[in-house]
Parts: structure tokens; sequence; C-alpha cells
């Protein structure tokens, strides 16, 4: 059973959290950011959906086989506010079936730098204090993403680590995950693996074949599969923040009820840590 907390109000891990987070690799903290604050967040990913003007190509957000992993839109979301789609919302044809906001899987990865409203919103000090209390010694925001994880076609996400995307020497990664709406086993909320975090490196690595290159690999340390069966699921209230150590293994559920479960996640790596030069997220 994975604890769960009050966040505090000064944005600093207490001893039991810190004890908690050690263990599990995950630390959830309630009420962690206003429900009016969710509802601006949605409201502003609203208006990011309003000026988008859809491409000839589209690219789909497949969680099975990291098909998109070589596709060009995909390798330059690091620098830009890009939009990916369900597939269950595109056709053989390559037509949105369903209207925008109700048809992608999610929109990522600076919006921490190029959206005014949520760049407000990640540089709120408690986060940094938070992870600063967890031995993150230069906290660095590299990657943002508003995850939408739509009714009905809201598509599985295997068992991962988020370290395996954002390598460093020594391992730094660091994600917080916000529910903006209720997450419940019936929406695909979070699953986590607790104390999966506890060996020396994630298993397995997205890299470019070369520093700029277009084409990626995933590199497999260690091919053994996650115990999923035993996975904990995190149910949380809309405001809750989530702490999630890099090497720990989560995964959701496909979305089969009417219920979205927006969510916005934010992952932080320690500047004191070298960034690899052939990470798919060019800094």
């Amino acid at each position: 059973m994975i604890p769960y907390f009050q966040a505090p109000k000064d944005g600093k891990i207490t001893p039991d959290m810190q004890v908690a987070y050690e263990r599990d690799g995950v630390v959830v903290l309630e009420n962690m950011v206003s429900i009016d604050t969710c509802a601006a967040l949605m409201a502003q990913i609203g208006k990011v959906i309003e000026g988008y003007e859809p491409p000839d190509h589209l690219t789909v957000f497949e969680t099975h086989e990291n098909s998109q992993a070589n596709d060009a839109y995909f390798l330059n979301s690091s620098k830009n506010i890009s939009f990916f789609f369900e597939d269950g919302a595109v056709d053989d044809a390559g037509n949105v079936t369903r209207p925008i906001a109700e048809a992608l899987n999610k929109i990522g990865h600076d919006l921490h730098g190029k959206d005014p409203v949520f760049k407000e919103f990640c540089e709120n000090p408690a986060f940094s204090a938070i992870l600063s209390s967890l031995a993150m010694a230069q906290p660095k925001a590299v990657q943002s993403m508003y995850i939408f994880k739509q009714p009905g076609i809201g598509g599985e996400v295997l068992c991962h680590q988020d370290g395996s995307y954002m390598w460093t020497e020594p391992q730094s990664c660091m994600g917080l995950w916000f529910a903006l709406e209720d997450a419940t086993l019936e929406n695909g909320c979070l699953m986590g693996l607790a104390g999966g975090q506890g060996e020396r490196m994630p298993r397995e690595r997205l890299r470019r074949l070369a520093p700029g290159a277009m084409e990626t690999e995933m590199q497999v340390f260690d091919a053994r599969d996650w115990d999923v069966a035993t996975a904990a699921p995190l149910e949380v209230k809309a405001g809750t923040m989530i702490v999630l150590h890099g090497q720990f293994p989560h995964l959701s559920a496909d979305n089969k009820s009417d219920k979205s479960r927006h969510a916005f996640a934010l992952h932080f790596i320690d500047e004191a840590c070298e960034y690899a030069p052939d990470n798919w997220l060019e800094l």
C-alpha cells in the first residue's frame, strides 16, 4: 500500500515523506494545487488547441511500439508545443475522426517554456523545494506534457521508467505528475511497482543514434518483464501531485469509461549531473 500525504505547506518534504519516497520510489501529495488552478490549466490547454492548425501529417502517439520515435515531428517536440493523437481517433487515411480536443493523446514537450500560463505554473518555487528536499541539487525542468486520457479511446501506457528517456550520469530524472481531474481505476489512473526504483539504472534507454540524428534506438539492458500484476493503483483526486523517482516503474490501463482523465506531467533533471548528448530529448 503506497501511503498518501497532505501536501506540505512550505514545500519541504517531511521525514515520513522522505522515508516513503526512498522505500517506494513515489510519494503522493494530496491538495498540492487548488481546483481553481486545475481548471485554469484545463482552460489554457483549450486555448492552445483553438490555435492549432493540423498539418498534413499527424503523429499518433503509440505506447506499445514507440513507432513515433523516429518521427521528426516527435524528435523536434522538445523545443515546441506539439500535438500527438490517439490511435483510435485517426483513420487509415490519416484523418481525424472526431473534434481535435477529443482526439489528442497529449501535447508536449515544452509547454513549460513556450506557454506563459504553464510556464508560470511550472516555476512555482514549492516544486523546486520538494525536489531539493529529495536531494536534487540543481533542479532543471526539461520536459512537460498535457495528457488527456480520452474517454473510450485513451490508450494503455505500458510499464516504463522515466529515466529511460532523460538519461543523466549519475541518474537524476524525477517527475511531477498532477491530476487535473480525478484519476480512478475506471478511467486509467497511474499504477506503480513500489520499490522498483532500487535498481542501479533503468532497464532500457531511448537514445538517438548520434547527437542530432533523426533516428533512435531503444537500448535494452535488462529484458525481464515487469510484474505488473503486483502494481499498486494510484487513485487520486484532482489537485494531487505524485512525485516519481526516475526509475520508478509505472503504467496505466486504457480508458474505456465515459470520463476523461486530464493530467499534467513535468520532468526534471539535476543540472549537477551530466545530461547525455544523445538523449532523444535535446536541450
